[in-house]
């Protein structure tokens, strides 16, 4: 059959696939095929979506609320997400300053394409979250990495941000808890990188969908919750997926000054639309229940980060700091190689799926999901450190 031709957009073209979704369906393909795969890939909770929010989708789906609704989300929900904003963050949003989309990643997707354009600059702390970068080269917009250390628990500091500004520089895009690292920034920490936003009017996007995910009492600070200048500046994202187990339902949302919400409704009016209706009731049901539910989750991560660490350590020549947030250790494997070729090889060696750190910013690196059970995080570190063990073995006798 003849190849088509065609010509991509040059913007699109630049774009990279997720890796974390390639070694995530890879993982599922082997398990097809009846292999014993550990997945440590997972950037999900592997609990259920809570019974009452499900309920509520059915009772959604048998009443007839399967209509369209207004693009950026139902009124009822867009209360209730201020409600919650006004209880959880200490912030003061209008049902019309909030745009509910098909997930935060959609919403960090429709501010970065509303704010950046050709040329403009947008800071990211290294490592970031993998689809940062490549929303930016859709705007045609230029990405600028700010490196964080591990020896400074993978946070930036105000001196190296102030830095990295020039007259290009955009927006500023802070992600605490992190994706892939765990880490925190404290309150005092993020006082010192908004006060740098704002004396230089630098737009912050803040993207907090690990909110409720954060162990040993760490304080949750929100960042346009930090002062009014840091309000008029901030782009507050989150979402209902992780907190709520709810990742496939695909509902996330966005906050902010309203001159620029005004413009950001405009754009999923000719995009998306509204998210899907059904999901929108269930995650106004999630918004209004008890936590009951997210603290059990949080309480079984802070113990399956525990004993991921615990079995970590025993792995020679490897490193991690040890996360706040998220479900994640961010583990420094650089003594055995390159991450990419290292993820590769543990996943069809011993059956282990863990994501390279290449795809973060951080070659070298891999990420460890403890979102899985703990009977298979011992058994999958296992097989890590016997693997180690056996390559080892193999270079001390070449």
């Amino acid at each position: 059959m003849e190849k088509l031709a065609f010509k991509v957009n040059r913007r699109v073209k630049e774009v990279l696939g997720s890796s974390t979704l390639a070694i995530t369906a890879r993982a599922k393909e082997l398990q097809s095929q009846g292999f014993d795969v550990v997945n440590f890939a997972a950037g999900e909770p592997d609990f259920d979506t809570p019974l009452a929010i499900k309920a509520a989708a059915i009772k959604a789906i048998e009443n007839g609320l399967t209509k369209y609704t207004p693009s950026t989300g139902t009124i009822e929900l867009r209360k209730a997400i201020s409600a919650k904003f006004k209880k959880d963050n200490q912030l003061d949003y209008t049902p019309n300053q909030i745009a509910v989309s098909c997930g935060a990643k959609h919403s960090i997707f429709n501010i970065i394409q509303v704010l950046a354009d050709d040329g403009d600059e947008v800071l990211i702390p290294s490592p970031y979250w993998v689809s940062y970068p490549e929303m930016v080269k859709i705007a045609g917009a230029v990405s600028k990495f700010i490196p964080a250390s591990a020896e400074n628990n993978f946070k930036i500091t105000a001196s190296q941000l102030a830095e990295s500004i020039t007259p290009q520089t955009k927006i500023f895009i802070i992600n605490s808890p992190s994706n892939p690292t765990g880490m925190v920034y404290s309150r005092q920490e993020l006082e010192s990188l908004a006060g740098i936003c704002v004396k230089h009017r630098i737009f912050m996007i803040s993207d907090e969908i690990y909110e409720k995910l954060i162990y040993d009492a760490t304080e949750y600070v929100s960042v346009a919750a930090l002062s009014k200048e840091a309000y008029a500046l901030t782009l507050t994202v989150n979402g209902v997926s992780k907190a709520y187990s709810m990742t496939g339902w695909r509902i996330g949302y966005c906050a902010g000054p309203q001159e620029i919400m005004d413009v950001i409704k405009n754009f999923q009016d000719h995009s998306t639309s509204n998210p899907a209706s059904i999901s929108q009731a269930a995650a106004l049901e999630a918004l209004q229940s008890p936590d009951e539910s997210i603290r059990a989750m949080r309480d079984e991560f802070r113990t399956r980060r525990d004993l991921m660490m615990q079995e970590v350590s025993r792995i020679g020549g490897v490193r991690y700091v040890r996360p706040d947030g998220a479900f994640y250790l961010f583990c420094d494997f650089s003594k055995f190689g390159s991450s990419e070729v290292l993820a590769k090889k543990i996943l069809d060696d011993v059956n282990v799926a863990v994501i390279p750190g290449d795809s973060f910013g951080a070659p070298g690196f891999l990420r460890l999901s403890f979102a899985t059970s703990q009977e298979r995080i011992q058994e999958g570190i296992k097989r890590i450190a016997q693997w180690v063990k056996r390559r080892e073995t193999v270079v001390s006798t070449q």
